[in-house]
Formats: structure tokens, C-alpha cells, sequence
């Protein structure tokens, strides 16, 4: 064992031994590294007192919840899915520089009144050290309904996490950030099922095409601008790759179809909020 592999190992122990402290633990559960990594410690922890959940919503797109019990199956930790309902809150419909407010405060109230029914003492979640940098109104809630986010209290970043991921054997430690899919409705334009489900097709059309880790964000007036790696702009710009995508777009009721120059950026619509935010 080298020195960064004890590196890992005694921060793998930090993480297990923070989590050990409750009798029980449900884990917020969306399959992705960082939540799996929880999973995976809190199993280590507490064995059988710990448990996955993953709450279902409008904004969760099939191939994650897919993911998720994939995830959760390999891992070995019992898995349950909840349905939410913050596609009924105006709040989160009107979809304002808060929307990620609404939707976590729906979640963690979810989670919460399943754990207080079910006897288990703490809710868990994946957030980072890095997520405390970036503009994260989810955040709040978390605190607001005492969500502990043990990798953020140990400041664990995303890199370390992948690296624990690997020490706990996890297939995905590789895994693109995959936000839920309100994340790609530009601010002010409201979130409905059926703009949720267009993206889904949307993004699941062009990774059928070959493209991955895509993101399709829609603007006012049904404008859609599509964000890939930029080793594959010039893939799509060929006459039948690019004809196929303006008429998949256009079926699925999208009006004006653009390619981002800049690439695929995560939360790249986050540049409006010094506009949006008062």
C-alpha cells in the first residue's frame, strides 16, 4: 500500500466511524458517486440499521432511477423509493433562482416523516466539500430538517470521493454529475411533466446518437440549446447527424434548435442568476 492508498483508507475509516455514531441512518439516494459513497460507508457502519432512499419525482429521469437500484443492488443496502410531490408546489413550478429550495425542501420533509415513522434516527446526504462553493439553495433545506451531510463535514471534495468510491469498489466511481432534469429549464420558464419528459427524449435521443454525458436546456419560446463535449461539436455538425437531431428536437415540440459553441459546462445556467437573484 502505497502512501495516497492510506490516504484513502484512513479517510474511508474517518467517514464509517462519523457515520457509526447512529443507531440508524437512511441515506437520500440518488445513485449517483456521491451518495453511493454514504451508502457504502453507512452499510460498513451500521449494517442493517442503514438504508438507501431514493425519492421519485417528475424531474427524475428513468435511466437514474434505473441507475439508483442498479447502484443500490451492488452496494447490498436495502433500497426504498418514495414518491414526491414537488411538481404540485407552485413554488417549485414557478421555477425561480430557489426552485432547488422547493424541490429539496419536499424531499428531506419526505425522507424525514419516513425515517420518524420507520425509527430511524438521522437522514444522510451526499453533499461535498464542493457543493458548499457552488450555488446550492438545496442546501437550506438540508440544514432546515437536519439532513447531516457527513463527506462535506469531513471535507471530503468530489476527487477524494471518487477515490473512495474506488476503495469501496464502486462501479461508478467514473460517473458524470447528473442533476435532475428541472436543471435544464433556464429560470423563469415553469417546470410541467411534459417539458421534463421532452428533455428526457431529447437527451436520450442523442446519446442513442453516440453523444454522452449530453445536456439539452430550454430557453423562452421553446428554444432548446444543446450542450456536448467539445470533441463531439464537429460530429454534429455533420449534415446527417445534424439533420437527425433538428428533426428529433422538432418533433418533440422544440421550435428553435442551437449548439453551444462553449461545450458542454455544468451548471451553466447559473449565469443568469446575478439577474434573477434580488
Amino acid at each position: 500500500m502505497n502512501s495516497n492508498d492510506g490516504e484513502v483508507a484512513e479517510l474511508a475509516n474517518a467517514l464509517v466511524l462519523s457515520i457509526a455514531q447512529y443507531r440508524s441512518v437512511a441515506v437520500a439516494f440518488s445513485g449517483g458517486v456521491d451518495s453511493a459513497v454514504v451508502a457504502a460507508a453507512a452499510l460498513k457502519a451500521i449494517q442493517g440499521k442503514a438504508i438507501a432512499i431514493t425519492g421519485i419525482g417528475s424531474a427524475v429521469a428513468s435511466s437514474e432511477l434505473d441507475s439508483a437500484r442498479s447502484v443500490a443492488a451492488s452496494i447490498g443496502i436495502r433500497h426504498i423509493e418514495l414518491l414526491t410531490g414537488e411538481i404540485d408546489d407552485a413554488n417549485y413550478v414557478r421555477n425561480d433562482a430557489k426552485r432547488c429550495y422547493f424541490c429539496k425542501s419536499n424531499l428531506y420533509q419526505t425522507l424525514q416523516t419516513w425515517a420518524n415513522e420507520n425509527g430511524i434516527e438521522r437522514v444522510l446526504s451526499g453533499t461535498n466539500l464542493d457543493d458548499l462553493g457552488d450555488y446550492r439553495p438545496g442546501l437550506q433545506a438540508a440544514a432546515e430538517h437536519f439532513v447531516v451531510a457527513p463527506l462535506a463535514e469531513l471535507k471530503i471534495d468530489k476527487q477524494m470521493v471518487r477515490r473512495l468510491a474506488r476503495y469501496f469498489e464502486l462501479a461508478i466511481a467514473d460517473k458524470p454529475a447528473s442533476p435532475c432534469l428541472a436543471s435544464r429549464i433556464a429560470y423563469g420558464q415553469s417546470v410541467t411533466s411534459e417539458r421534463l419528459r421532452s428533455i428526457e427524449s431529447a437527451e436520450s435521443f442523442l446519446t442513442s446518437l453516440g453523444f454522452s454525458d449530453v445536456r439539452v436546456r430550454l430557453h423562452a419560446d421553446a428554444l432548446v440549446r444543446i450542450e456536448l463535449s467539445l470533441a463531439d461539436l464537429a460530429r454534429a455538425c455533420e449534415t446527417t447527424i445534424r439533420n437527425a437531431i433538428n428533426a428529433r428536437m422538432q418533433e418533440l415540440g422544440f421550435k428553435f434548435v442551437t449548439l453551444d459553441l462553449m461545450g458542454r459546462q455544468s451548471g451553466s445556467l447559473n449565469r443568469t442568476l446575478p439577474i434573477l437573484v434580488v
